[in-house]
Parts: structure tokens; sequence; C-alpha cells
């Protein structure tokens, strides 16, 4: 154990000197991953209910995910986005078929895709919009971490960074359609949302809200685009959010979950507005043969699996667990769909809450100071659910958090 603490210390050294400093990490080093676990270092064990971000869909180190890159990297790494590739061709057709969209184009990062979303509206505008240009997003979303993405999102903490920002971006509250309608100029080409606010702290766009923006964009000619980089794929209980609602986006973005950890992304849109000309987009990694085939693996499993069954069983059950945790413990405002929830705490307790959490061995996330988000891998069982609630509670005792009436 000596050995292995001196190796931790070393790489976190080494980590401090060589890391540029972007984030905030507590001091341990991940070493290795199986299914719903990680391991760090010093081969302590944790539970992980975060899923790298709602990433590893397919839990860590799949078996189906192994393969596709072993498989392929003995075939064709890369062969240029001026070629076609089989992958490509393969998985393209995977997900217009299951997706109900007609054209797809492939990226690696979720801000990439939205990227492509927002220069495809444009597009729109300067072809049938007499040159619109501005998108229509929500207060409180997130929709990546590129210049144009911080100013496409209405996160608050976003405002003054980097500024003068990219323009052409109105914010307007999630679930008004008073306000949404009211932005609504001839300088408007599309509105873009998250029907679930992730980062925003879990909080679902109404149906009738949603109908209506359908029915203006269609009105209007305006493009609606749903970001789905963290909902798409099982998350929410469906394959794509947008089955809950039975109205469909004009352009939906996917990543995180598409490669169960391998970085990459896709944009979707139907025929009428595959509007590119060469030139317009590319990348220089877009539709690569290995991201290609591990994005086929991933995807066919958790149709194979029914994972997105899964997430809708545990997710209920996850919800029904907190809400009983709820009479002891002061949790509140239970919410989300499928495996991407979260609830309250009091104001200022929830990185606390989320440390302690991660003492004990479990993995949540704290996306405000009032709020507990979790998102698992989709393979998930009620075992785990179980676990997750037993150290949860643990933690929650730990931190003094208990309703006042059990206490007195």
């Amino acid at each position: 154990m000596q050995t292995m603490n001196k190796t931790t210390d070393s790489l976190l050294a080494s980590a401090k000197q060589s890391l540029l400093y972007t984030a905030n990490r507590p001091e341990v080093v991940m070493t290795r991953g199986e299914g719903m676990y990680l391991w760090d270092t010093d081969d302590k064990c944790y539970l992980d209910f975060i899923g790298g971000w709602a990433v590893t869909s397919l839990g860590h180190s799949p078996a189906a995910l192994q393969e596709a890159l072993t498989y392929q990297s003995g075939q064709l790494v890369h062969a240029s986005p001026g070629f076609y590739n089989k992958p490509m061709v393969e998985f393209a057709d995977l997900l217009t078929e299951v997706s109900g969209f007609d054209k797809v184009f492939f990226a690696s990062s979720g801000a990439e895709a939205n990227e492509s979303a927002i220069k495809l509206a444009r597009k729109h505008g300067a072809l049938h919009l007499n040159g619109a240009y501005e998108i229509i997003t929500l207060t409180n979303s997130f929709h990546g971490r590129s210049l144009a993405m911080m100013s496409a999102t209405g996160k608050e903490a976003f405002k003054p960074l980097f500024e003068p920002k990219v323009p052409g971006f109105i914010h307007v509250p999630i679930n008004d359609f008073d306000a949404c309608f009211a932005a609504i100029s001839d300088r408007t080409c599309a509105i873009m949302l998250e029907l679930v606010q992730g980062e925003g702290g879990v909080h679902a766009v109404d149906g009738p809200y949603l109908q209506a923006l359908r029915k203006a964009c269609d009105i209007y000619n305006i493009m609606l685009i749903f970001d789905e980089v963290q909902t798409g794929l099982g998350r929410t209980g469906k394959l794509f959010a947008y089955e809950h609602y039975g109205i469909m986006p004009d352009v939906m973005t996917l990543a995180k979950g598409i490669g169960s950890g391998f970085p990459l992304s896709a944009m979707l849109t139907t025929a009428e507005f595959d509007l590119f000309e060469p030139g317009d987009q590319g990348g220089t990694y877009s539709a690569a043969p290995l991201g290609m085939a591990a994005g086929h693996a991933v995807v066919s499993e958790i149709i194979r699996l029914g994972l997105a069954d899964n997430a809708a069983l545990q997710g209920d059950l996850i919800k029904e667990k907190l809400t009983a945790l709820s009479t002891e413990y002061p949790i509140s405002q239970v919410r989300g769909k499928g495996l991407l929830l979260a609830f309250d705490v009091p104001e200022g307790s929830a990185p606390m809450l989320a440390a302690e959490c991660f003492k004990k061995g479990l993995l949540v996330n704290a996306p405000n100071q009032s709020a507990i988000r979790l998102m698992p891998p989709l393979i998930v069982s009620a075992d785990d659910v179980e676990q997750m609630i037993s150290i949860l509670a643990i933690a929650l005792e730990t931190v003094g958090l208990k309703n006042e009436a059990i206490c007195s």
C-alpha cells in the first residue's frame, strides 16, 4: 500500500505540474473501470452514478466497445474525411433508421455537433429567410464550451467570460412560450433547446410548450433544433427524448452516450435541410472509421439490450427510493426522466453532500449549490440502486442533513 500511495502522490504531482488548470479535481487518480465501477490507483472502488457525465452508456470498458475498437484498429483507423469508409456508411444507415431523420454529420464532441446545427440554421436563414441569423435559446441551458456554444448557452456564469461573445443568440426562460414568441423576429432562423436541461439542474420542457414551439417554427419557417447531447440514446427512458412528446425537430444533436466513452457526436436532420455545400462543414476526424465502428457497436448494444427500457424502469425505482428517503432527510423536488435525475437539498449543501458521497465511494454530481444530479450508466441494476441509496443515506447523516421533525 505504501508503494501505491507513493505512485499516487507522484502522479498527482506530475498532473499539477503538467496539466493546464481547468477544473477542481479530487486528490485521486482513476486507473480502471468495469461496469458500474471505477477504481483509483489506491484500488479504492467507486460506484459510478455520474457515468462520465452521462457518457458511459454501456458502463465502463464494455466488451462490445473493446471488440469493435480492436477489430477496426486492425482494419482501418483513418482514411481522411475526403473518402467514404465502410463503418461510416453502416453507422449512418443505423442512425437514420432508428432516429427518423434522413441525413447525418459526424463529429467528435457535443459542442461540435451543436456548432454544426447552428451553421445549418444560419445557412437556412441565408437561403430561405432573407439572411436571418438569430437563434433563440433558453436561460439556464448548456450547449458546449466552444466560444459560439458558450454564447448560445444560457448559463449565468458564462456571461462575463471571453467577451466579446459570438452575436446572434437570444435567451428566454424555459416553458415560457410568450417570451419565446416575443423574441421571434425577421432575424430569427432557429430555436434551439434541450428537452431536459441537464447542466441546468434537470428541468424538462412541458408538452404544450413544445407543441407551441413546433407550431411557431412551422408557421415562420424557423428551424427547430433539439440538443439531445445528454438526453439521447436511451438516457431518458426512450431512445430519444423527443419521443416522450411526440414532436420531432428539424435537427437533433447527439454525443455523450453515443460512444460510451469514445469521443463521438452526430448532427441529424431531414432531407429538407440538406443545405451545406462542399467546404461549408467538415472536420479532420469527421466520420473516421474507428469512431464509426465504436458508435455502431454502442448504439447497436443499447438497442439489443433494451437499455432505454431499463433506464425507464430503474429511473422510476430511483425516484421511489429518493421519495422514501425524503421522509427522513431534507430531499425535495425529485425530478427528471429515465436515468437523468436530480433532487434538491438545502441551499449550499449540495457540493458538501457530493464530496461526502465521494469519500464513501459513490460518485454523484452537484450541478449547483442546491441540486444533486444522477446519470448512471444505462446498465444500472436494482441492486446498484439499493447500494447508491444506502451510501447516500449515510452521507446525508454524516453531513448532518436531517429533517427537523426527525431531529427533534
